[in-house]
């Protein structure tokens, strides 16, 4: 199952790491308590829109460039998932993936290239 919780806590560490910041100088810009954003970061606590403002905005991001990150994110985790279980990828799903290739990397495995980053599927 794909938690939005974890895709969006791995996106904003990573705009995090990105910008070579700690998790207390975000938490401190954001008056957001270390641990909260820590838990949000891991994907084990669900952050309203208030909360993700304030971590957008300190952090200089869009919140719809967040989103669209996330958004990728689950593209691709939704194209693993099908690929996984073996069923054809829904139509839907491959247009939001715009330019995507697939390239054979030994038989059983195969690896899902979009722009931002790769991710390794393994056959079950």
């Amino acid at each position: 199952m794909i938690l939005l919780r974890r895709l969006l806590g791995d996106v904003l560490r990573r705009q995090r790491q990105r910008q070579g910041r700690t998790l207390r100088e975000v938490s401190s810009s954001a008056r957001v308590s270390l641990g909260y954003l820590s838990e949000v970061e891991r994907g084990q606590k669900e952050a309203s829109s208030e909360l993700l403002s304030a971590i957008c905005d300190a952090l200089d991001v869009r919140m719809s460039e967040l989103m669209r990150e996330v958004s990728d994110d689950l593209a691709l985790a939704e194209l693993a998932e099908s690929a996984a279980a073996t069923e054809p990828v829904p139509t839907p799903v491959r247009s939001m993936l715009g330019p995507v290739s697939v390239t054979g990397v030994p038989p059983e495995r195969v690896t899902i290239k979009a722009p931002a980053e790769a991710v390794d599927v393994v056959a079950a």
